[in-house]
């Protein structure tokens, strides 16, 4: 399978009941570098203890296998709350080796599969969708949410709000009031990248 997994050891895995699964496209999965993302999720463990699992993806078979991997095969699975998604793209598509993929065709590689998860997109894309694009893809995967941002900053990576944001659904699993909470927490990055969550 095309893929590089990061694990932590067992022993760390066990004392938590709460995981974030990241999926980042890189250019190559073959070139192996520590990316922004990895370090981050190594912050969101070592200082809250979120455990983390990390893969990489090259095309869109790699993001079907890495989802199918976790979905089938991860008895953890019921864990994971949150799968984050670093992949670029645009305002309902993302963008793998140079493709581009409609939130509708992945709602439909997906369908019924994701059941109570949030999806969350990083900053690296846009996302943008309108009330009946955001209603399919909920109802056809059976996510409980997709949540990204409205702004894309160049200059800005939205990594550490979105860890602000792992870390408060550790506390409370009330999506809307992680929302609200995050939003008091942090107002100004919040306004600045226009985070959005449609449910």
């Amino acid at each position: 399978m095309l893929e590089k997994t990061q694990q932590l050891p067992q022993e760390q895995l066990i004392d938590t009941d709460y995981f974030i699964y990241c999926l980042e496209a890189v250019e190559d999965i073959e070139i192996d570098q520590v990316t922004e993302t990895q370090n981050k999720l190594g912050q969101l463990t070592l200082h809250y203890g979120v455990a983390s699992i990390y893969n990489t993806c090259d095309t869109i078979e790699g993001l079907e296998a890495s989802l199918d991997a976790l979905v089938l095969d991860d008895h953890n699975f019921k864990d994971y709350e949150i799968i984050y998604l670093v992949i670029k793209g645009e305002a309902n598509s993302i963008c793998l080796n140079n493709y581009y993929y409609s939130l509708q065709e992945i709602a439909e590689m997906f369908e019924g599969r994701l059941d109570g998860k949030i999806l969350h997109f990083s900053n690296a894309k846009v996302l943008d969708l309108d009330e009946e694009e955001a209603q399919y893809f909920l109802d056809i995967t059976g996510a409980k949410g997709v949540s990204g941002y409205g702004n894309e900053r160049n200059d800005m990576s939205s990594s550490n709000l979105d860890i602000a944001f792992f870390n408060l659904f550790k506390e409370d699993d009330n999506m809307l009031d992680v929302v609200e909470e995050l939003h008091q927490k942090h107002y100004k990055t919040c306004k600045l990248l226009d985070f959005r969550l449609y449910y």
